[in-house]
């Protein structure tokens, strides 16, 4: 059953965790290697719109993916964000929380992340031919999904 990320309809075997409220899948265009998202079951544009018991599971699974993208990836820190609302680099309308792992170098100058995160799926950016193939983000999810 496939699930709802905002305007996309997301294949399963793209995912690889599923908790009572939310679910964690990798990324199409990764920022960094091991960038994935997690998002609530229920469609929400925006943070405020979620439910008390949604944000808490919303977190937790973070926490738990978090850990386990961090050393999967070799990290040595971690990039937690989320852009809510479309001045805050928001481009699918479905609240999601990003996951980077990162290390010493990965960016000349830290916080080049941020501008990376906000034009990542920006209009004119988002283009299929720059995504992975659905074979290697079903590998990675695959392999994900056996730490859950």
């Amino acid at each position: 059953m496939s699930l709802r990320f905002g305007q996309h309809l997301i294949k399963p075997t793209v995912v690889f965790l599923k908790s009572e409220l939310s679910f964690a899948l990798v990324n199409r265009k990764p920022v960094v290697p091991g960038h994935v998202l997690v998002c609530p079951l229920r469609p929400a544009e925006r943070f405020r719109e979620l439910r008390p018991e949604e944000v808490s599971d919303l977190f937790n699974t973070v926490q738990k993916v978090a850990s386990v993208v961090e050393k999967h990836f070799g990290g040595t820190s971690l990039t937690i964000s989320v852009q809510d609302g479309p001045e805050a680099g928001q481009t699918v309308q479905h609240v999601h929380v990003h996951i980077l792992p990162r290390r010493t170098g990965d960016f000349e100058r830290n916080d080049k992340v941020y501008d990376e995160l906000q034009d990542h799926d920006k209009e004119g950016q988002d283009i299929p031919g720059r995504w992975r193939s659905e074979e290697e983000m079903e590998t990675e999810a695959a392999s994900l999904r056996k730490y859950f």
